[in-house]
């Protein structure tokens, strides 16, 4: 079975760089779902408020019969719940729905700049890591004006940003931005939601390697130092996904996938939410 290489964040604490994310995952299928990517080899698991399967993503947890502390279990703040109170209100319903004990990685889900509250909400989130509640804290969906405003007013600098990265959004001023302040670069939506998995440049290299797209694309993830958290229903594509350790892109291939950076995304703009 792969082991996933573990990225070790600002505060020491280790994360796998390649995970398996839940989002559109129904709850009454979540537990099968998230037991199969358990069985297949993954022990970083992404879910969110928003998804409505933490419950799920917790039991599938709990009974896998591995110890708790082999797992990184990732959650997230729901815009609705910004604000100092509102955000702790909310951590205590996401970990009472996981109900692992001490969350591993607890994200502001997007800044929301119209409301203009995400400070007082990293606030919130300092104290729960004061607290022990958490073993790290983060934001996703934040632009570097974002960020610039969270390290020149609180005290704890973010220890992930997780945002649409994948070989056509290549983010590279803000993965720069990232790597001066210690920020590690977590992508959602790695393989672009599937919609470039017939990219001719891919497609080639794909075949060069002896790979399949989606591993050629994950490859590139982890050579970035990027981590990536692919999402799949299907059993033999959680275990393809992790079989990306056994190559390593050449530099005229690394140049190739460069230059498909044209911005394209797959979601939603965070400057128009």
């Amino acid at each position: 079975m792969a082991v996933p290489p573990l990225l070790t964040l600002n505060n020491s604490v280790t994360i796998p760089q390649l995970g398996y994310g839940v989002y559109k995952v129904p709850a009454d299928e979540a537990v099968k779902v998230v037991s199969t990517a358990i069985e297949a080899g993954y022990r970083s698991i992404d879910t969110a408020t928003l998804y409505g399967n933490e419950a799920e993503v917790g039991a599938a947890v709990r009974e896998s019969g591995i110890p708790r502390e082999e797992f990184f279990v990732t959650t997230k703040l729901w815009n609705s719940e910004h604000g100092y109170d509102s955000a702790l209100r909310a951590f205590d319903r996401s970990a009472e729905a996981l109900g692992l004990g001490v969350v591993d990685l607890y994200l502001i889900h997007w800044p929301q700049p119209g409301l203009d509250r995400y400070v007082e909400t990293w606030r919130a989130l300092e104290q729960l890591l004061s607290d022990g509640r958490v073993r790290a804290i983060g934001v996703s969906n934040f632009g570097i004006p974002h960020l610039r405003r969270l390290l020149d007013e609180t005290g704890v600098v973010p220890a992930v940003n997780q945002v649409e990265l994948h070989p056509w959004l290549q983010q590279v001023p803000l993965r720069e931005f990232h790597a001066a302040h210690g920020i590690a670069t977590e992508a959602w939506g790695p393989l672009a939601r599937g919609r470039m998995l017939g990219e001719p440049v891919l497609t080639g290299l794909a075949a060069k390697y002896g790979k399949t797209p989606a591993q050629l694309i994950l490859r590139w993830h982890l050579h970035n130092g990027v981590i990536a958290i692919p999402k799949s229903a299907n059993p033999a594509r959680m275990r393809e996904n992790l079989a990306v350790f056994d190559f390593e892109l050449a530099d005229d291939d690394l140049l190739a996938l460069a230059e498909l950076d044209d911005g394209t995304r797959t979601g939603p703009d965070p400057d128009r939410i």
